[in-house]
């Protein structure tokens, strides 16, 4: 049995980001999907000479909640690459910088329903060398955490945003911590 794309029969925006699509599956049978636009997205976790994870706490409204994140967003310009788009969120939300910033993973955060990609990024030797440059959407306090209690944030559920706990997880890989 081969799988088949679905047939999009039509596509409305319902807003600026948010799609309704209207497909016929391979059975015949005509089902309506939304699907949501969102750009491309880089994760950075940094670690600075003592094997610190430069962490951020921010107000997240769909959850309603204040959590801990790794720094990253979105790519703001169409030919950002990821790459530079890890390097301007780090230094933007953190005031932090590296010269060794090496993509470790890539991985879509619901592909049921959303285009975008997520790029997972070391930064290692990682140092303060400015001051944040916020959105005016932006209130993100700042903190150093050793990686062991990151992971254990990881393992107790305090890193909330999942992909954050990929970026992790690509990290470890790379620094051959997990197998």
């Amino acid at each position: 049995m081969t799988i088949q794309p679905w047939k999009i029969l039509s596509s409305t925006h319902l807003r600026e980001n948010i799609r309704l699509d209207r497909c016929e599956l391979p059975n015949g049978k005509i089902i309506e999907g939304t699907v949501l636009e969102f750009g491309t997205w880089a994760t950075v976790l940094a670690l600075t000479k003592e094997q610190e994870v430069v962490l951020i706490r921010q107000y997240r409204h769909g959850v309603q909640k204040v959590i801990v994140e790794l720094p990253g967003g979105a790519m703001d310009v169409e030919d950002e690459s990821p790459l530079a788009a890890a390097r301007r969120e780090l230094q933007e939300e953190t005031g932090y910088t590296s010269d060794r910033i090496i993509q470790v993973g890539c991985v879509s955060p619901n592909p049921a329903n959303q285009t975008n990609l997520i790029y997972s990024f070391l930064a290692l030797d990682v140092e303060k060398n400015g001051s944040q440059q916020l959105d005016e959407t932006e209130e993100i306090e700042v903190f150093l955490k050793p990686l062991d209690e990151v992971i254990a944030m990881a393992k107790n559920g305090e890193l909330l945003q999942s992909m954050q706990v990929s970026t992790l997880f690509f990290v470890l890989a790379y620094l051959e911590r997990i197998s």
